[in-house]
């Protein structure tokens, strides 16, 4: 397949395919990158920061990282421009070149997304979980597509939902079985409630 350039927004994030991501935005570097992408309607890159920081010097992404494409923007009362931000197709780093603004551009190429598949009778409390928690997540879920049938779906909401570690969010981005990556949700779900009971 060939590599896609794009750049590369390194943040102490995980976007996963499907989810909204609002950001604020102040950088130079990031102004100019969301000014193009607006103005030619394409995607750039969300990757988690493996080593390094969000501002200043450009950060080391960890090679498996999300599409993101504008869907809203604004300019915000303290001057910031504020964007949300959803989740297109997974990608790996195949390179990276770092700009004189520090602005990362990679040659990328897309992941695809495994099959749907049906739900064991030991996962099927998880559309339901889901379901309560995106009826109080807010305005920036009300305007997703539902699809409580889809096993990929429930895992990236549920994954990007929960009050998930960095670590374990990126290796679940990374997960390429649905519901191993459910399984591995459930039994986070379990053991935090063990701890909370």
């Amino acid at each position: 397949m060939e590599a896609l350039s794009v750049p590369l927004f390194p943040l102490n994030t995980v976007l996963f395919p499907g989810g909204p991501l609002p950001l604020r935005i102040f950088e130079p570097r990031y102004l100019d990158m969301v000014a193009r992408c607006v103005k030619n309607d394409s995607a750039f890159g969300v990757c988690l920061i493996e080593d390094g920081r969000e501002a200043g010097d450009a950060a080391v992404p960890h090679s498996i990282g999300t599409l993101a494409r504008i869907i809203d923007w604004d300019k915000l009362p303290d001057g910031m421009l504020g964007i949300v931000a959803l989740g297109g197709d997974r990608f790996h780093i195949e390179s990276t070149e770092v700009g004189s603004n520090q602005l990362i551009h990679g040659a990328v190429t897309l992941l695809p997304e495994p099959a749907s598949s049906i739900l064991p009778s030991e996962l099927e409390i998880l559309p339901r979980v889901l379901e309560e928690i995106i009826a109080e997540a807010g305005p920036l879920y009300e305007a997703l597509e539902p699809n409580y049938g889809d096993s990929n779906w429930i895992g990236y909401r549920l994954a990007e939902i929960l009050p998930l570690d960095l670590p374990l969010r990126q290796h679940l981005l990374e997960q390429e079985d649905s519901l191993t990556r459910l399984r591995e949700i459930h039994s986070s779900i379990e053991v935090f409630m063990e701890k909370n009971t």
